[in-house]
């Protein structure tokens, strides 16, 4: 297995943690809701072999720390976190890959500075300003939000996860989400997850209180992806059809102009089927090289 390195860089309002392994074309991972760079562990160790794999805690979560009291976050300066972190890393443009909120937070990179970006994978980003019926979605975070101020962390994650799962996309008629290929066995999670999974109470709160809300009303920039000279892919989980995220993915998609490519596994295919989603991404990366 490659070794890790860890490093911190100062960013404006922050000190990011990030760590890297591996060798070749830098690879970001940038991660999505209350989790961190762990996350990521499987998927790290399956690209490391071809990448100078990069992954890191967004601000606000782990140990990531803010230099200020909390307060509502901007999908922007989470994109200037990622375009600073590529700039402390070298000049050549990167590949990279965002899930969920991280893919929200990729495609404003790509949008801002396309000239960092080789490839980016955006693995359902919750674009869900982009459905017909949006309001819907910001009622329902909002309500998520003042469950967490009224009842606290797990009453408000339970709901915000059964509505971004749930089956019934914004449009009748939209088809049930699809059995998941089987991936290996999991077993039990690893020491790197068992210490991600104590941060993640103190995530969720951040998350909760300050990213969930102004996250999911943000719209990425179509135009600009269209212009830029990043390559765009839209990855969409092969158990996630039907799913509202699957269905924002397919709207951005055409108005970015982009591919969508079936990744194994559902939302969160790159820590079920870490081996397969890893491969999957080489094949994108690579493709017409």
């Amino acid at each position: 297995m490659s070794a890790t390195n860890v490093e911190n860089l100062e960013v404006p309002g922050a000190t990011l943690h990030y760590e890297v392994s591996g060798q070749g074309p830098v690879l970001l991972l940038i991660c999505g809701g209350p989790t961190d760079a762990a996350i990521y562990g499987g998927l790290a160790a399956a690209l490391a072999e071809n990448y100078t794999v990069v992954r890191y805690d967004p601000r606000g979560n782990s140990r990531s720390n803010l230099t200020g009291t909390p307060t509502d976050q901007e999908i922007e300066v989470y994109s200037d976190d990622a375009h600073r972190l590529l700039a402390a890393l070298g000049d050549t443009p990167a590949f990279v890959v965002g899930s969920s909120g991280g893919a929200l937070v990729g495609l404003d990179l790509a949008a801002r500075h396309p000239e960092q970006v080789q490839t980016l994978i955006a693995h359902e980003p919750p674009a869900m300003e982009l459905l017909t019926d949006s309001q819907r979605w910001r009622d329902h975070f909002q309500d998520v939000h003042d469950t967490y101020r009224k009842d606290g962390v797990g009453p408000a994650m339970g709901k915000f996860i059964a509505g971004v799962e749930e089956p019934d996309g914004p449009q009748a008629g939209a088809p049930a989400p699809q059995a998941a290929p089987p991936g290996p066995e999991m077993g039990p999670p690893d020491p790197e997850m068992m210490e991600m999974m104590g941060r993640m109470a103190a995530n969720a709160e951040f998350f909760l209180g300050h990213v969930m809300v102004p996250f999911s009303r943000f719209v990425p920039d179509a135009d600009a992806l269209k212009a830029a000279s990043t390559r765009v892919v839209l990855a969409a989980g092969e158990a996630s059809k039907g799913t509202p995220i699957h269905q924002a993915g397919v709207v951005l998609a055409d108005r970015v102009g982009s591919e969508i490519v079936d990744f194994p596994g559902d939302h969160q295919g790159f820590l079920t089927h870490s081996p397969q989603f890893a491969e999957q991404v080489h094949k994108v990366l690579t493709a017409g090289q």
